[in-house]
């Protein structure tokens, strides 16, 4: 449990993929202008973190991996089909946005305009293959810590997008200098936040 949790912290605060990492700084500067619609795509990202990255830990360790396969008899124990991880993320990904896609264009279609052409482009979001390669690479012993990690990296994601699209909301109605206004406050307000929660590189669980 202690273990778990720790993940989770971390994945938030520390390995924030926004602030740590800057993945996904695309949908994330493009999407921020308002609260409403970041805090749609926020809960899309963290949606599909967190569905990708189990999903794609049980293709990587029963499918891929070295090994993963002697399920099927002894002979298929050496087989290695790492080779083919990203297509196979990639391919999981896809399917899962398609399917975020669909519901929200379904449930509020208001969210889907304001979202426009970003609400697909999840598929393409570093933050969202960044998750399933992280989670591969620190190889995660279990189902539980693939599915806390990409809830968590979801929640800071999410985190992310909402406190600059309400920051960015009552800068435009300070005065800004010229030279600054729009994307490069922006810019300076997203690096003094990452200096922000390099703070909390210190956490020990």
């Amino acid at each position: 449990m202690e273990n778990l949790l720790s993940i989770f912290v971390r994945s938030i605060f520390v390995d924030n993929m926004i602030f740590a990492y800057f993945l996904g700084m695309c949908s994330y500067l493009a999407v921020s202008k308002r609260v409403s619609t970041a805090i749609g795509l926020g809960a899309a990202v963290i949606f599909v973190l967190t569905v990708t990255v189990p999903v794609n830990y049980l293709i990587e360790n029963y499918l891929l991996k070295k090994g993963a396969l002697k399920w099927l008899g002894p002979e298929f124990a050496a087989l290695d089909l790492g080779f083919l991880s990203l297509i196979f993320f990639i391919a999981v990904i896809a399917a899962i946005v398609q399917i975020v896609e669909m519901v929200v264009e379904k449930v509020s279609p208001p969210l889907y305009n304001a979202l426009g052409i970003f609400l697909p482009l999840i598929a393409v979001n570093c933050s969202i293959l960044g998750g399933s390669l992280f989670m591969q690479t620190r190889d995660y012993g279990s189902l539980a810590e693939a599915t806390v990690f990409g809830f968590g990296s979801g929640i800071g994601w999410f985190i992310a997008i909402v406190a600059i699209a309400a920051i960015r909301e009552r800068i435009r109605y300070s005065d800004v200098p010229a030279p600054l206004r729009g994307l490069g406050m922006s810019f300076i307000i997203t690096g003094l936040m990452g200096i922000a929660f390099l703070s909390f590189a210190g956490i020990k669980i």
